[in-house]
């Protein structure tokens, strides 16, 4: 035999995701990545470094969103205002969505809503394009009034997910909120009424302050902190939730302040079956094929030959 044919193969990063076959576990996190035509106008943007692209979130209305300034950087991350402005469900659908058929990887629909029924009439809207694999239903939005109402009431978070499941006939993946306080409840809850997946968590409540003004740098007064200063936060609550998801055959979807290959390896040794990567993004449009070369090389290291192999594989001491 040639040297060639006894190389060994190099490590897989497909999965299967809610019967969705992936390149990859990793997916552009909802509102980091726009409705994926903004991206695909870079020219050298490789959609093959992602498994999938979550869209930005949308409602079965439009909305206007908070009031600027919709951003703050902080020392390790970033706050973002921005209360889920969109076009509604029926502009992007017949605006955005016939572009995705021009890029070759998965997508992701995110809805949100301010009751059990624009839920659901979203998702339906979103779920009928042919160009949409499955759909996240974001409950924990937590820069709106009221937008963690749905995230934090284990009751109407099941009211929410059976709704959208009668109404859609695609995977439907629930965002939480990313409290350990109730998590693992809300988790269940949302197991039981059918959900395909969860995702852990969306950013936490912060606020930032003008000290010479003494007023909030935003305008909203708070918004939504995320980026490497949670991820901590992130990879604790993935564990919980996998706990409770795993007994159930029901995968999670880890997010929170990845940006390089170590950390979305922290985040599946704790039990996340993919990785969203969300304010990397803002840094790095590339992050993704960087991301992915070096989880190959850690599965090389760690004689892994799929990615698969390393979920939930946490040996707590």
């Amino acid at each position: 035999m040639t040297p060639e044919k006894n190389k060994p193969a190099a490590p897989s990063l497909e999965i299967t995701l809610c019967g969705i076959k992936m390149r990859s576990p990793l997916i552009t996190a909802s509102g980091a990545f726009g409705y994926a035509f903004e991206a695909g106008r870079v020219a050298d943007f490789d959609f093959h470094s992602v498994g999938a692209v979550c869209l930005k979130s949308v409602t079965a209305q439009p909305r206007e969103g908070n009031r600027p300034p919709r951003v703050a950087e902080t020392p390790a991350g970033m706050l973002n205002s921005v209360g889920l402005q969109n076009p509604g469900a029926d502009y992007v659908v017949k605006m955005y969505l016939g572009m995705l058929k021009n890029f070759d990887t998965k997508f992701i629909a995110s809805v949100a809503g301010f009751s059990v029924d624009e839920f659901a009439l979203a998702a339906e809207k979103m779920a009928a394009h042919p160009s949409i694999s499955a759909v996240e239903i974001n409950m924990s939005c937590p820069n709106v009034n009221g937008g963690r109402h749905f995230a934090s009431d284990a009751a109407e978070a099941a009211k929410v997910i059976r709704a959208v499941k009668a109404r859609c006939k695609k995977p439907v993946f629930a965002k939480l909120a990313p409290t350990p306080d109730g998590i693992r409840e809300i988790a269940r809850a949302c197991i039981d009424a059918g959900v395909n997946a969860l995702t852990v968590g969306n950013t936490f409540v912060g606020m930032a302050i003008d000290v010479k003004a003494r007023r909030p740098i935003l305008g909203n007064n708070f918004g939504g902190l995320s980026g490497p200063a949670i991820r901590p936060l992130a990879v604790y609550n993935v564990h919980l939730v996998y706990q409770v998801a795993s007994k159930a055959k029901v995968p999670v979807i880890g997010c929170g302040g990845v940006a390089t290959a170590a950390d979305a390896a922290e985040i599946m040794l704790a039990g996340a079956a993919a990785v969203q990567v969300g304010t990397a993004l803002f840094a790095n449009l590339h992050v993704s094929a960087d991301i992915c070369a070096g989880l190959k090389r850690y599965l090389a290291e760690q004689n892994e030959k799929n990615i698969s192999a390393i979920v939930g594989t946490l040996k707590l001491n």
